[in-house]
């Protein structure tokens, strides 16, 4: 069974075409999603670039721009028409939790700004892609034209509990928080997918690190991620590598064949190497109290900063004493250093063979605890099987 085929049996049988390309009309296909059924919706659509004559490099040689027919309208008006038409599909299709990526140049993205903020859409960032390798204004007449821009949308401005992997954009990022300006080349080398004539397979083809950082930052494996401007499929390669469905809408049959070829090679990460890190928001709240409850830490015992120079006695009702002052391991933590506030639970450390180690470890021996399934039960006794004629009871012992 082709793709397509088992693309409109999904649809028809009302489920979502997972995994699949769905052929044609980007609007049409649209319309045959389910309301409020897909988490994020990437969308890269027609820039519109209104390029007049050819733009050569200083040696003449011909610069290959985007002159496809899919990129001409006939006026601003009628471009408008086309962004609120598949603007107000994502909407419809997009859970409350879900969100909306677009991604645009200054000759399109302030019109598709304004179309979504009309739609009822809300902006959460815009994302400024800055490219590393950007094409050089070979006239001279203009600033080097070096970035574009995401805009990032939740479909209500009530809407709330949308996916944003903030811990792994921060690890992403070396610890840091990460910004609204994206530091990105350009799809280069081996990644640029060519056809049979040497040529680029799409004027316009994404680096897959963009789309790594967006599907990775607002998706959670298992999410449904549609984008109704396929092209050579690079939304669907990353998701499928990260562990997300897609679902792609794509009516050129060049484009069609090569995201098809480049989805057959990619292979997805396993389970584990794509799972969420919990946030600490979204962590069980485990009492310092427990710690002494359970007996990893005695009443009595005492607890050192990393330099030793302040110590604590751990109390039975899981309070610190120091010098005649009493509170939590937060306040007497703040107290001995006059601060306004401490985090205790990497501040105070306890004695193992001579080593500190913070008493953080010890909460976090109490959350894998309670967060790890429970054992099995007993599973019940296996009578021994018993063959027609004959009588295995000689074999027991």
């Amino acid at each position: 069974m082709s793709q397509a085929v088992a693309a409109a049996k999904a649809v028809q049988g009302g489920r979502l075409p997972l995994d699949t390309i769905m052929v044609g009309d980007c609007i049409a296909a649209l319309k045959t999603l389910p309301d409020k059924s897909v988490d994020l919706v990437f969308a890269d659509p027609p820039y519109n670039l209104q390029l007049g004559g050819e733009l050569t490099r200083p040696d003449q040689s011909r610069v290959a721009g985007v002159d496809d027919a899919w990129d001409k309208f006939a006026s601003f008006e009628a471009y408008d028409k086309f962004s609120r038409a598949w603007l107000a599909e994502c909407r419809r299709i997009l859970k409350p939790t879900g969100t909306l990526w677009v991604i645009g140049s200054y000759h399109n993205i302030f019109r598709v700004g304004a179309a979504l903020q009309d739609l009822g859409f809300w902006i959460l960032n815009d994302i400024i892609w800055r490219k590393s390798n950007p094409m050089p204004n070979f006239r001279g007449t203009r600033f080097t034209n070096a970035h574009e821009t995401l805009i990032w949308a939740s479909p209500t401005q009530e809407a709330s509990g949308y996916t944003f992997n903030y811990e792994a954009m921060k690890t992403l990022n070396e610890g840091l928080q990460m910004r609204s300006d994206w530091l990105i080349p350009l799809c280069t080398g081996g990644e640029r997918l060519k056809g049979d004539d040497g040529a680029k397979a799409h004027p316009t083809q994404k680096p897959e690190a963009l789309l790594h950082r967006v599907i990775l930052a607002a998706s959670k494996p298992g999410d449904v991620v549609v984008d109704p401007f396929f092209g050579t499929g690079t939304t669907g390669a990353v998701a499928k590598k990260l562990g997300r469905h897609f679902i792609g809408m794509e009516r050129d049959p060049g484009y069609i064949k090569a995201a098809r070829e480049r989805l057959r090679q990619v292979v997805p990460a396993a389970a584990e190497d794509v799972a969420i890190a919990k946030t600490k928001r979204e962590e069980v709240r485990i009492p310092f109290g427990q710690v002494i409850e359970r007996g990893l830490l005695e009443p009595g015992m005492k607890l050192y900063d990393p330099s030793r120079r302040h110590a604590a006695r751990v109390r039975a009702d899981g309070s610190l004493s120091v010098d005649g002052a009493t509170g939590s391991i937060h306040q007497i933590g703040a107290h001995v250093q006059n601060l306004p506030a401490c985090n205790g639970w990497t501040f105070w450390h306890f004695l193992v063979d001579g080593k500190l180690k913070p008493i953080d470890i010890l909460r976090q021996q109490i959350r894998a605890e309670l967060e790890s399934p429970p054992p099995p039960p007993p599973s019940a006794v296996v009578p021994l099987p018993v063959r027609r004629g004959k009588d295995l009871s000689h074999n027991r012992r």
